[in-house]
């Protein structure tokens, strides 16, 4: 049996994410207790329904008290033969607040905090730190539409899950902000800036003109090359310690030509190594 269970702070879209699961074939629960999870799982065993075999869940602090034994339940099912995924969404207090104040629903802890938010919030992410530092999969919904959130759960369950690593390569304008799930970040603003080259300054990274101009650059191939040799030493090394996703981050000015250049140049790399690896462009169509 193959279990995803989502987690994370309220508010950062976790029933987008089981959504995601549910229209690519996943039997889908949302906010059921920890305790329950098993109890599912031994159902499943001793019924022949296929489409028991791939389930998803959504627990979080909804449940209470039942939610602190989260890792202890992880652990059973792993015991049990499971194979167990942990997806985290995570997003910025501000990023919360704002989404509780657009759709005027009250935070879980709301109520226990008399109303302060920000106590509500912090409280939560306190109590979410150890379950956070076990995920397979973490995921900074901070600035993701929605349907970039479901794009991107979905692109790590579309094939059969497995113990091999996902690469993510990324790019991203610094004038909008690191992404929060970033592992490894590098900063390729130093290199000539196609933006102020007028007859590239509307096209993208996607283009061939655009990362012709950026590759013809030395400096671009010799970051490259050392990029190659780095991520070939470091990469098998995750892969051994057990990390299900690494995310390779490439921020430039905007996030539209030399940080998207780097990130597609890098996932044909990672897909000629024989890497499962998607790409995707967070700032692509920002002003």
């Amino acid at each position: 049996m193959e279990f995803i269970i989502i987690t994370g702070m309220s508010g950062s879209g976790k029933s987008t994410a089981i959504n995601a699961l549910e229209d690519i074939g996943f039997f889908c629960i949302d906010n059921i207790p920890p305790q329950l999870i098993p109890k599912f799982s031994a159902i499943c065993a001793q019924v022949e329904d296929e489409r028991l075999k791939k389930a998803a869940f959504v627990t979080d602090i909804r449940g209470g008290e039942m939610f602190l034994g989260l890792n202890g339940i992880i652990d059973e099912l792993k015991r049990s033969g499971v194979n167990v995924k942990v997806i985290f969404l995570n997003a910025s207090d501000d990023a919360i607040k704002r989404r509780y104040k657009e759709t005027r629903r009250l935070h879980p802890l709301f109520n226990t905090e008399d109303g302060n938010m920000d106590k509500a919030v912090g409280d939560e992410r306190e109590i979410l730190a150890p379950i956070a530092e076990i995920a397979d999969y973490t995921i900074d919904t901070g600035m993701l539409s929605t349907a970039e959130l479901k794009q991107a759960v979905a692109n790590l369950f579309l094939d059969k899950m497995s113990d091999s690593m996902l690469v993510k390569c990324t790019s991203f304008g610094f004038k909008f902000g690191i992404p929060g799930d970033a592992d490894l970040v590098f900063d390729v603003r130093f290199l000539p800036n196609p933006f102020y080259i007028p007859e590239l300054k509307a096209k993208t990274g996607l283009q061939s003109e655009v990362r012709d101009f950026v590759m013809k650059n030395e400096t671009a191939q010799e970051l490259e090359r050392r990029l190659k040799e780095l991520l070939e030493f470091l990469i098998p090394r995750y892969v051994a310690e057990g990390k299900s996703q690494l995310v390779i981050a490439f921020g430039c000015t905007g996030g539209k030509h030399r940080s998207v250049t780097f990130a597609e140049r890098l996932l044909e790399q990672l897909k000629a190594s024989g890497y499962k690896a998607t790409v995707f462009h967070r700032d692509l169509s920002k002003k």
